[in-house]
This record gives structure tokens, sequence and C-alpha cells, in this order.
């Protein structure tokens, strides 16, 4: 009997292989480039490195093209300048390349703030400048962009309310390199964003010192109790760069954060705070502020934007006007406090099938989570006896978690700021609430907004009502209660 015949590998038909190849990662592709001349030919075959430029470099053939060069030399081109970044870049660019896809006819300036992608000897200047390795999530998405260039509005978010106005930019690294802390109390730390109007900052640790974990980010926040003024809390935004950034992004282009006369504004929307009451349906979205905030004392501040929409299919015999609020407010201490007051920011909106009625409004707690909800007193226009209440469904504000530097544990303990009256204005001591909720609605007269639906609210460049917050005029001064 004759023996079986050798199977060879130059005999084998190529398409099986090549098949084969197709699961292997770059890497294995190169070791099998080796084993033999036949494997070494189909292991350069351009659709395998097609595939591979498309999911770690996102790279097109219109790439490819501009190039000139095989798909295989692209991606040694790709891997040769950004090998390092491997793990990141696919992430980071499709984020970006989702940002600026939805942001390009929403907010075209802010798209056009943008900078481009540093080189890699730039960064090791800074890393050099300051001192401290950037960690390369962030070294990869400012190879993508270099930040933008400092003008408003910011590409990290905005809030407006009454006097205040913020609008965070995203730094480029030479700028954030000028403002590398190596202070006490924010040792080590690198600014990623900064407000022209309040001065504030979201810093990432590059080391971990005094509380902080290496690379988390977080917005210090001054210990008004302390002895020592360099003693720092933080509220902490994100775990590394690549969570703080991409969580961001997924906000915006998700819709999660809504984008308001050409800018983000970073109010949250729980699916679930949402409530309809016959033809009128009432939705809440929140925001924290942790620029009027503090951990000691414990002073919470939040906002809160209402949409109030009647059904397009009512009747015309619908058509109402709102008259008086209702507050039930729970703290995460369990107190429980009831507001009544009339209208909502002095306003007292008519609404008619197809009507959107939209304001802001703030509030202040010592606890880092409550919630609130209540009801609208209505009148029918037609018939101002008939009275009705529509529901404001429940929905909660939680502070971003915060923790205290490691000094504070060793300090002696604090006697206790008291709270002025949570009714009082800026500056106001011990008002009636009544008269308190009515002097807040004219303070957030600017923040209602209302609209038709098929106006689609006011995309131009309005920004008459914005202005910087005197930060001197509110040092020791609490926000009142706007609800």
């Amino acid at each position: 009997m004759a023996a079986p015949s050798e199977l060879r590998m130059d005999q084998l038909p190529s398409d099986p292989l090549l098949h084969i190849l197709s699961f292997l990662g770059f890497r294995d592709l190169i070791h099998c480039s080796y084993v033999s001349r036949r494997l070494n030919e189909l292991s350069k075959h351009n659709p395998l490195w097609k595939l591979l430029c498309s999911k770690h470099w996102l790279l097109t053939d219109a790439d490819r093209l501009q190039s000139g060069v095989s798909w295989y030399c692209l991606f040694k081109q790709y891997y040769n300048d950004l090998g390092r970044y491997l793990q990141y870049y696919p992430v980071l660019r499709r984020a970006w390349e989702q940002l600026k896809s939805f942001l390009q006819q929403r907010c075209p300036r802010m798209i056009a703030s943008l900078k481009e992608g540093a080189t890699e000897a730039e960064l090791n200047d800074i890393e050099a400048q300051i001192g401290f390795r950037l960690p390369d999530d962030y070294r990869c998405s400012y190879r993508i962009h270099n930040g933008q260039k400092l003008v408003i509005p910011g590409l990290m978010g905005s809030m407006s309310l009454s006097n205040h106005y913020r609008s965070e930019v995203l730094l480029d690294v030479e700028t954030a390199a000028g403002g590398f802390q190596q202070r006490k109390g924010m040792r080590r730390c690198l600014p990623l964003t900064f407000c022209f109007h309040t001065g504030l900052s979201q810093y990432m640790a590059l080391q971990p010192a005094e509380g902080r974990r290496m690379y988390e980010s977080f917005y210090p926040c001054p210990d008004q109790t302390a002895r020592d003024p360099s003693v720092i809390d933080m509220f902490i935004t994100g775990s590394c760069f690549l969570e703080w950034f991409t969580s961001y992004v997924n906000n915006v282009v998700t819709g999660e954060y809504p984008i308001i006369r050409d800018q983000i504004f970073r109010y949250v929307h729980d699916k679930s705070c949402v409530a309809t009451t016959g033809d009128i349906t009432v939705s809440v979205s929140t925001s924290f502020l942790p620029e009027l905030s503090s951990v000691h004392p414990p002073h919470f501040f939040f906002t809160y934007r209402i949409r109030i929409e009647m059904s397009s299919s009512a009747s015309p015999e619908a058509a109402c006007q709102l008259d008086s609020r209702y507050w039930k407010i729970t703290t995460s201490d369990g107190n429980v406090e009831e507001v009544q007051g009339p209208g909502v920011v002095g306003e007292f909106p008519v609404m008619t099938p197809g009507k959107v009625h939209e304001y802001a409004s703030c509030t202040t707690f010592s606890t880092p989570s409550e919630y609130m909800e209540g009801h609208y007193t209505f009148h029918r226009l037609a018939n101002k006896e008939e009275v009705f209440h529509v529901d404001i469904p429940r929905f909660h504000m939680v502070c971003p978690p915060f923790r205290e530097p490691a000094e504070r544990t060793l300090r002696e303990p604090y006697a206790e700021t008291p709270f002025p009256d949570a009714d009082c204005e800026y500056g106001e001591r011990g008002s009636d609430r009544e008269d308190a909720d009515n002097g807040d609605d004219d303070g957030d007269r600017d923040d209602a907004d209302e609209r038709d639906d098929d106006d689609g609210g006011n995309d131009g460049d309005d920004f008459g009502n914005l202005r910087g917050i005197n930060m001197a005029a509110l040092e020791g001064a609490w926000c009142p209660r706007h609800i």
C-alpha cells in the first residue's frame, strides 16, 4: 500500500488560508510572515490589512488613496507614529469624530475653534517642562486635537442661570502646562479646562498626592472651614482621561446634554422624570454647579430645567394658564419641606395646543443628594372656575462623588459655619419665604424660554443675557433657593 503523500503549504489553495489569516491580529499576522515564503506573501494581502487599518486606525478607502501606498504600508506608517496609543486611539478617534459630526451643524463656532493635533515631540517637550509624564490616553487625544482656542463657547459645556454664566474651554497642552500646579493643596495637577467667567477649571492628577488618585479628574473645592487655606476638597469627575472625555462625548451625541443657543448645556435628563396629566407633559433635567458648592461647610448647589408641553392634539378648549406651583422637597437625611408660590420664575405661562414653555431655576441643600416633586395649578382660559393640578415628576439631584484631602483627617474638629436662611437673596438675610420666592422668580426671568414646537428654539448668536459672575461679591454669600 502506497504511503500518503505529504501535504505541503505551497500546495494549499489561497482562499482558505486567507480566511484563516483574517482571524489573526496584526502581531500574529507578522509572525506568520516569518514561517514560510508562501505565508509571507499571503500575510501581506491587502484586504487583510485593510481590515486592520479600519479596526485600529479607523482609516477609509479615501485615506489609502490619498496616501498612495498599500494598506500594509499604511498600517506600518500609522503604527510607527501612533503605536504606543494602540489601545486608546480607536476609542478616542471615534469619540472625536462623533463629536465633530454631531456639532458641525449645531455649534459650528465650537468646531472651528478646535486645534490641530500636537506632535509627539511637542508632547515630549511639555513633559520635560513640567517634569512629569502625561498619561497615554491624554497624549493620544491631544495627538488628534490639541484642545481648542481660548474662545466662547467652550467645548466642555456651559451653564447660564440668572447672573451666573460658565463655559469651559478644553485647554491646549501648552496653556495647560502653563497652569500646572505645584503649590500645596494642588501639587502635580494639570488643568484640563478653564472658564473665563468664573476661573473654574477641572484638573487631572499626574501623581497620587494629597488624597488624590493618579490620573483622576476633579473640580477643586477649597475647604472654607479649614485654618489652612491650602486644604482642598475634590468633586471627582472621572477616573482617567479616557473615561472623562468619552463619557462626556457620549452625553453630548446622544442628546443627554441639550444644545441651547449654540452651546452644550450640561443638564442631565433622567428618562423616568416625565409626567403626563391630561394633555400636559412635564419633564425635568438637572445639573450640579461645583463652582457654587462646597463640601465644608456642606453646601450643594443644583439647577434644574423644566419643560411644560401641551399636546398638539389637544382641543382649543383645553387652553389654560399656570397659576401656582407646589414643591415637596426631601433631603437624603429624611427632612421634608413643602413650598408653594405663584407662577414660575415670575411668569404665568399660557398653554395652548402644541405650546412648549421651558424655564430654569435653582436650589441649594446641605446634603449631597435630595429629590423634589410636586404639581402646578392651572385654570382653563374658557372657564376660570375650572382649576386642576398637573403633576411634576420626582427628580433626584445628586452631587458627584467628593473626597477630602488626606490632611483633613489630621486636623482638629471644626465648628460648622451656620447657614443663612435658604430663601434669602445674595447678600440678604432672613427674608420672608413668599417674598423670597417672588424675588427669585424675577431673577430667573432671563432663563425662561417660551416657544411653539415649530419654532425649534433660538439657535442664533444672542449672548446678550450671558454675563460673568462677580466672584468678589459672592464671597461668603449663598445663592437662594429658586423654587
